[in-house]
């Protein structure tokens, strides 16, 4: 790392939360992240509509340069929040940059987001500096975002400067407001001045958002050493990145994966961007950009590999895949079978690593070790540093399911959250269940390979009877399926007690009959435990998601019991809830 780390690796050790990391080290991320490797590609960026750009090491320090000082021409100073509606393109890349290169705060949300939903985050910070995209591609459509753009502006107190970036053509309307466009904005910013000072090591460099679909988002303030740290420690011992390597993750900039892959350049090697639906025009997208691009890391997320299996398609067969040497997969535990598709019909010869962790610690708990065997619907190992153990109700390590914990801190935990002076959210967020242990809130449990199983969150883990189920146990029998698209399993108060519902997306033409219920009951019931069988099996046109695409086990509780969800503008089809409100199957 580029900074000095003081004399004191650790204080308050004894204390969680309350210890630091390097409490006199002194850094700049922006400094860490930007190598010097001349004319090669730092970033490749790729998208549904726009030919594929490239920007070297050299091209992206001068335009972080100007962006850096055209955010102190508009007064901006260390501390101050810079947030952005933006899309995964290089733009993005270099604002977020020049943010922290002059020790600014970062914070984003992707264009998908509706008006209530991005004032619900940055309404909460204040942003001197607003960044949006004039619109977007998915799916083939585009999507205007400046009306949105300008009501949020006008209802953000506290702001000073509109940066439009165009992607599909910017609109004078909003220009005359007093907005710049992106090009006549960064020439404000002189290329020459490059002058980054270091700040503390927990200095605030991101703020990130809980999902928000059970209230307004908490706050999560990231500092810059602890997000770098444990990043290069991920990135280098447990995703083998090198130097010159090509990193890809599928994200959009809502997404903690987004900062995750932004760091990937400290290790020294080029990132790779994509903006626009993974499935456009097909479910090979992905696998044709790894090979235009040379990817070496191929990030997606678990929902992607069992689509592209259920579509039919075969990479292996239509794709060289040759430069991939590594398959990360995120964002919800990843099933047996797709371990079997990504060897059988990706690539036999690469390192599947699926990993854990969260927005919370914009890290992971649980990953990848390249140097370790594979096992069939494992996550490897705990990350390293990360003292992870599996604990039973009564706080008490234990062999069987239970709460993923931490039992000592680790340089990635919040700064804080905003807006919490007294730190009691924090506390209560984490700390709460076990005192002086981080309870992450997954429900886990660790093989005899040194491994860990995920079975979801455990606030949507189901109680039939008093026995724990983790909804990604019956996930994993129904999605084999190719009558199913996707599931979602609730707990439903019943009779005193409570009893599993569980909601179906079915393929095109295909009708849920007792045959095909009888059929997935069967396989519930001979591959988990009777108590796993749901007591109804419901076909839903849509099931709810968030932006980065995690169904929602919790906000559809809450409306089978006719409670409100009180933030759907977090949700990416809220629309979809409705299809849940007073089903008939429910009733008896």
């Amino acid at each position: 790392m580029n900074g000095e780390k003081g004399g004191r690796a650790l204080t308050d050790a004894d204390r969680m939360p309350g210890a630091r990391f390097f409490p006199d080290g002194l850094l700049n991320f922006t400094a860490n992240v930007l190598h010097e490797r001349g004319a090669e590609p730092a970033i490749i960026a790729a998208s549904e509509t726009r030919s594929t750009r490239t920007l070297s090491w050299d091209d992206l320090r001068a335009d972080v340069t100007r962006a850096a000082e055209a955010l102190r021409a508009a007064g901006v100073k260390p501390g101050d929040r810079v947030a952005g509606i933006v899309a995964n393109t290089p733009e993005t890349i270099v604002a977020a940059l020049g943010a922290a290169a002059i020790g600014a705060v970062w914070s984003s949300c992707s264009p998908d987001f509706g008006v209530q939903g991005i004032l619900d985050r940055f309404g909460q910070i204040s942003p001197a500096v607003l960044f949006t995209v004039d619109g977007y591609v998915y799916g083939g459509k585009q999507f205007d975002c400046l009306d949105k753009a300008r009501e949020v502006s006008s209802r953000l107190t506290g702001l000073r400067q509109v940066v439009v970036i165009p992607l599909i053509g910017v609109s004078e309307a909003l220009l005359a407001a007093g907005a710049l466009a992106w090009d006549q904005w960064l020439e404000t910013g002189s290329p020459s001045r490059n002058e980054w000072p270091h700040h503390p090591f927990d200095h605030p460099l991101y703020v990130l958002y809980s999902s928000g679909t059970t209230g307004v988002p908490k706050c999560i303030v990231h500092g810059a050493g602890g997000t770098l740290l444990q990043h290069l420690k991920e990135h280098q011992l447990h995703c083998d990145i090198r130097p010159g390597d090509r990193v890809f993750y599928y994200t959009t900039c809502g997404w903690m994966m987004w900062n995750w892959l932004v760091t990937a350049m400290a290790s020294g090697a080029a990132i790779v961007l994509y903006d626009g639906s993974p499935f456009h025009p097909g479910p090979g997208r992905l696998f044709e950009l790894a090979d235009e691009a040379g990817i070496t890391l191929l990030g997606v997320s678990a929902k992607f590999i069992d689509a592209v299996r259920k579509s039919g398609h075969v990479p292996a067969a239509s794709h060289n895949l040759s430069s991939v040497r590594t398959i990360t997969s995120t964002g919800s535990p990843l099933a047996p079978e797709s371990f079997d598709f990504i060897y059988q019909s990706v690539k036999s010869d690469v390192h599947l690593a699926s990993i854990s962790g969260g927005t919370d610690i914009v890290s992971c708990f649980v990953g990848g070790n390249p140097m370790a065997p594979v096992w069939r619907g494992e996550i490897q190992c705990a990350a390293l540093g990360m003292d992870v153990a599996v604990f039973d109700e009564a706080g008490q390590p234990t062999t069987e399911a239970g709460e993923l914990v931490c039992r000592r801190p680790f340089p990635s935990m919040p700064v804080e959250f905003w807006n919490d002076a007294d730190g009691s959210k924090y506390r209560a967020a984490y700390f709460e269940r076990f005192p002086g242990v981080w309870c992450h809130g997954d429900w886990i449990k660790a093989t005899e390979h040194g491994g860990y199983i995920i079975y979801g969150r455990s606030d949507a883990t189901l109680n039939p009877g008093g026995v724990r189920i983790g909804t990604a146990e019956i996930y994993r029998q129904v999605e084999q399926f190719p009558e199913v698209l996707e599931s979602l399993a609730v707990a439903q108060q019943w009779d005193g007690d409570e009893r599993v519902i569980l909601f179906v997306r079915l393929a095109p033409g295909v009708i849920l009959d007792d045959g095909l219920r009888s059929r997935i009951s069967k396989r519930i019931r001979s591959e988990t435990t009777p108590r796993h069988v749901p007591a109804r099996i419901v076909a839903v046109a849509d099931i709810p998601r968030t932006k980065s695409g995690k169904i929602v086990e919790i906000a559809v509780r809450h409306v089978i019991h006719g409670r409100a969800v009180t933030n759907r503008e977090a949700l990416a089809n809220p629309e979809a809830l409705e299809l849940f409100r007073d089903l008939p199957d429910l009733k008896s």
